[in-house]
């Protein structure tokens, strides 16, 4: 197969030997490597966690919550109204607080969300979450997260002790009242003790979303429980969720939900609730694409280095070529196609090596952990049990072009110089 005379002569150049130029050579194909690498590993987690992130809320999270930052007293109609809607798939009430969780001496405040079984599970898909146990809210019972679990030490069956903050109010009017009367009315005492005394519910099924804000922070009860600790004695409800036909349009619905039960109701969505983590996500995807992009411009200056040393070495023989008739576009020709020859190497290894550590992320992340003790990605932190991933073909072409691009323009300057060279004075060059 005949090479040009360009691209035969620039792999000429390239071609390993124990040189000081070869080695600057492979140097800056690592250089490319390693950042076709990382940009490609970043970017596709960051993907992935935004795109895992919209699951787990989705499937844990209703697509609009309507409230109006009190208690829905009439929700009933509320429902039927907002049921009316069209794109609306169910509705169902629910109350949500933050109380005392105690078991066995251990002591956490998490949210208890009050929900009619039958009813949420037509909103979200919190069976399918269940690890352990069954989703039984029937009479005092409840469903924990795994990770509240575990730092409180339950287990199906185990019995959870719940106090609602919101007593804490009628608690003092009964003392106030009690120390007024002189203590003679001993159901003022009943009344404080039946306060104090903290609702008790088994522990029927421990569910694990994968989202570590939730396994920690969830417990699940039924919705007249979720009342009675928050004494809503008339009925009401915190909110309602609803669930629409496609998650990814439901702003439309929402305004036709306003348009339908008006103010003070508010319509909220899963895009709304979590506005600010999504687009802090966004943005930070974008910002890490261009600094990481310098480790590519890093490795195209260090092309740039290796064509100007071999512009320096090859002096004479550049000369020789140009005395031999060699045109200015074909000496040009070489130090370009070095600059591509070592571009396309870089980025080819580079998208191998990104895929691979892409396949075994979670496999890489435990070896650090175990045998350098280096927590990479704490689901503390991170609110994921595994690192999240999502390969965005566009996004890896424009990685891979963008560096071929770069490291090819890397080589105009050393093929600008050597273009230039006059054949005598090259020819004179010791």
């Amino acid at each position: 197969m005949k090479k040009s005379f360009s691209l035969f002569l620039a792999l000429r150049y390239l071609k390993p030997k124990r040189t000081f130029v070869s080695l600057i050579t492979i140097i800056s194909i690592l250089g490319v490597t390693l950042g076709i690498t990382v940009l490609i590993l970043v970017i596709s987690v960051m993907s992935g966690f935004e795109l895992e992130l919209q699951q787990k809320v989705i499937g844990f999270d209703a697509h609009i919550i309507v409230n109006n930052g009190g208690l829905l007293e009439n929700w009933k109609e509320t429902a039927k109204a907002v049921q009316s809607v069209p794109g609306v798939v169910a509705v169902a009430p629910y109350t949500l607080g933050r109380v005392m969780a105690e078991f066995d001496h251990h002591r956490l405040a998490p949210l208890v969300r009050g929900i009619d079984p039958e009813k949420e599970s037509q909103i979200t898909d919190i069976k399918k979450y269940i690890v352990a146990g069954e989703l039984d809210l029937d009479g005092d019972k409840c469903v924990v997260g795994l990770n509240l679990a575990e730092q409180l030490g339950l287990s199906v069956g185990s019995k959870l002790n719940l106090t609602s903050a919101k007593n804490v109010d009628a608690i003092i009017d009964q003392i106030n009242r009690a120390q007024k009367e002189g203590s003679k009315d001993p159901q003022l005492f009943e009344n404080i003790k039946q306060m104090i005394l903290p609702a008790e519910l088994t522990v029927t099924g421990i569910f694990e979303s994968g989202r570590y804000l939730y396994d920690s922070d969830f417990v699940l009860v039924p919705l007249y429980v979720g009342q009675e600790m928050y004494e809503l004695d008339g009925g009401e409800v915190h909110g309602l969720a609803v669930r629409t036909t496609d998650p990814f349009t439901v702003e439309a619905t929402k305004h036709a939900i306003m348009e339908r039960i008006g103010p003070p109701n508010l319509a909220l969505t899963w895009v709304d609730q979590n506005k600010e983590l999504f687009d802090a996500i966004r943005m930070e995807r974008g910002v890490m694409f261009f600094l990481l992009m310098f480790i590519v411009l890093v490795a195209a200056f260090g092309i740039m280095n290796t064509l100007i040393t071999v512009t320096v070495q090859k002096t004479r023989e550049i000369g020789i070529l140009k005395a031999l008739g060699a045109r200015t576009g074909q000496i040009v020709g070489i130090f370009l196609a070095q600059g591509m020859v070592v571009g396309f190497f870089g980025t080819l290894t580079g998208l191998g090596l990104g895929m691979t550590l892409i396949r075994f992320r979670n496999e890489t992340r435990d070896f650090l952990a175990t045998v350098l003790h280096v927590q990479v990605f704490p689901a503390s932190v991170y609110q994921f049990s595994e690192i999240p991933a999502k390969v965005v073909p566009s996004d890896v072409a424009i990685i891979c072009v963008s560096a071929f691009v770069i490291c090819s323009l890397a080589a105009l300057i050393p093929a600008y110089f050597a273009a230039r060279l006059d054949p005598v004075k090259a020819l004179r060059y010791e």
